[in-house]
């Protein structure tokens, strides 16, 4: 019995108060847990350029680079990881200085068969599933080779997208 000071309360009302905060404490936890497993998942994403080196338009031979994509997401989280033309096209991208261009594209791997892009026409994106740990996603670039080029620092701008 649950005394109070100068009042009685019934066994009934007692037992039906128990009964009642065993409910709302079972109803709090419900939705606790349910906003808990439906919390948005999340990812991160950073990049590091691609780094060709010093170009020599007499050379006979293409220059190649390489960079990163770092991709942080929530274990189990499915995504995919396009990127934009830049100056160019996803035929042929630009690296510019002023009016003077060098043409060069991105590509999914080592071998330089599929460009990466968007995934439309001729392009690929690359995806994977997130562990909780940075995923490191290489990016690799080639310059091809007598191009016509001014001496001077030539830059793009790309945008990596992640979708999930």
């Amino acid at each position: 019995m649950i005394h109070l000071p100068g009042r009685r309360i019934p066994v009934c009302a007692q037992r039906r108060a128990r009964h009642m905060a065993f409910v709302s404490r079972r109803v709090l936890a419900a939705v606790l847990a349910g906003l808990i497993s439906n919390a948005w998942p999340a990812c991160g994403v950073s990049t590091s350029g691609v780094a060709f080196g010093s170009y020599d338009p007499f050379a006979n031979a293409d220059a190649y680079g390489a960079g990163n994509i770092g991709v942080l997401c929530d274990s189990g989280i499915a995504y995919s990881i396009a990127l934009s033309p830049g100056s160019g096209t996803f035929a042929a991208r630009d690296l510019t200085n002023g009016v003077e261009v060098l043409h060069y594209n991105l590509y999914t791997d080592a071998s330089l068969h599929v460009v990466w892009g968007d995934g439309a026409g001729a392009t690929a994106t690359v995806g994977g599933t997130g562990s909780g740990s940075a995923a490191n996603i290489a990016v690799y670039g080639r310059i091809p080779a007598r191009q016509n080029a001014r001496v001077g620092a030539y830059s793009d701008s790309i945008v990596v997208t992640v979708t999930f």
